[in-house]
């Protein structure tokens, strides 16, 4: 693995970039076992002087189970001829199939946080934060409609960032 550590404070995402790119959100149990799921919601910024991320996860991924049961997960962004490994990531569940080995990803571990050998970059986060998304927070009631018509409103995470790799 060709990784170089890079501080956060040179670390400047183009968030608004980012938008057109999928990211991984990946944990471990305590047994070891690793999940993974992609997302494209999320952000970076500056929160109780700290940087942090921003990552949503609705309540019924199963994914969630891994980020809940561990102190720290992964964020990791990948370049485009990663795709369809993506898509397969984000539409089968781990709870049917082993879906990492289905893709041919390869998982590492730093500190016990797995991430992927073929991302071009990956953060490590640190939770601070949890709390369920509420309906009765929304002012624009269409985000309603046109997002969460079955309810199942995303969980969001505030994490520390703790360290990041990047491709040499």
């Amino acid at each position: 693995m060709n990784f170089k550590k890079i501080n956060t404070k040179d670390f400047t995402p183009d968030s608004f970039g980012l938008k057109n790119k999928w990211m991984l959100i990946t944990a471990a149990k305590p047994d070891g076992s690793v999940n993974t799921m992609t997302a494209s919601w999320g952000g970076f910024g500056v929160m109780w002087n700290k940087e942090v991320a921003f990552v949503v996860i609705r309540p019924q991924r199963y994914t969630r189970e891994f980020v809940e049961s561990s102190e720290s997960f992964s964020l990791t962004f990948f370049n485009n001829s990663y795709k369809k490994a993506l898509s397969h990531l984000g539409s089968t569940s781990g709870r049917d199939e082993d879906k990492i080995a289905k893709t041919g990803l390869t998982v590492v571990m730093e500190d016990s946080i797995p991430y992927f050998e073929e991302a071009e970059t990956t953060i490590f986060v640190k939770k601070l934060f949890i709390q369920r998304i509420q309906e009765d927070a929304f002012l624009d009631k269409d985000i309603i409609e046109k997002w969460y018509p079955e309810k199942d409103f995303h969980f969001l995470y505030i994490a520390e960032i703790a360290n990041i790799l990047t491709k040499e």
